[in-house]
């Protein structure tokens, strides 16, 4: 009888070898060639799970997930403050190496924002916090404020309405909550095109002008505004 191989001997030498060789669990810390540091799970020779990495060229530190090499899942990226301790700038999701998902990105200690975020840039849903207290709630896209939205400035009054590349451009309504009055119509590049004025809450507010606004006796009015309207809004498109 012929003699049969057994299928389940020992893998050749080159390939234990090769195997002992990979980074796979917890490792002690990594240094790169550049002075980089990783310390944390691997898988395959790649950062694979919870780890902690410090780029030395600027001292900044991510900590959390990682998935084949990259920053993916939860973690937190932190930049040294100069004191001897980290600011955190970014804590959130990510993928592919990118801020991706929910997280909140503090440009500074007053300017922040709270969102959606999609390959590194501000997209979908997000509230801006900036420094002089204006506060933006509504849709972006390419890290610009575009879509419906809200701002609401320090003295209260705000804008409601449609955005584009980053600025007031469509249907809007403006609320002069200091005056009493309400401005309705179509803005294009921050500026009102066309639109009515009309007041609003005037008893209540702190500043209301001298004369209440008088009613606008216009025939046919909502034909004018349609009409006014429609020379601007195809640009919006």
């Amino acid at each position: 009888m012929p003699h049969l191989k057994n299928l389940n001997s020992k893998p050749a030498p080159w390939k234990e070898a090769d195997f002992k060789a990979k980074k796979r669990g917890v490792r002690h810390t990594v240094y790169s060639v550049n002075g980089d540091e990783y310390t944390g799970e691997w898988e395959d020779n790649k950062r694979q799970g919870k780890g902690t990495y410090q780029w030395k060229s600027n001292g900044a530190i991510y900590d959390g997930d990682w998935k084949k090499g990259q920053r993916s899942g939860f973690g937190t990226y932190s930049l040294p403050d100069g004191k001897g301790s980290y600011k955190k700038e970014y804590s959130g999701g990510w993928k592919n190496d990118k801020r991706h998902g929910y997280g909140t990105r503090f440009y500074s200690p007053e300017d922040y924002y709270e969102g959606e975020w999609y390959a590194d840039k501000r997209c979908g849903w997000g509230r801006m916090y900036y420094a002089d207290g204006t506060i933006y709630e509504g849709e972006w896209f390419d890290d610009e404020r575009n879509g419906e939205g809200m701002v609401r400035y320090t003295n209260e009054n705000r804008y409601e309405g449609s955005w584009k590349n980053d600025k007031k451009n469509g249907k809007g309504k403006y609320f002069f909550l200091t005056k009493g009055q309400l401005q309705e119509g179509v803005w294009v590049d921050d500026i009102p095109k066309c639109g009515t004025m009309i007041d609003f809450n005037r008893d209540s507010a702190p500043e209301p002008t001298q004369y209440p606004i008088p009613d606008n006796e216009l025939a046919e009015i909502a034909t004018v505004l349609a009409e006014a309207e429609d020379r601007f809004l195809p640009e919006q498109e």
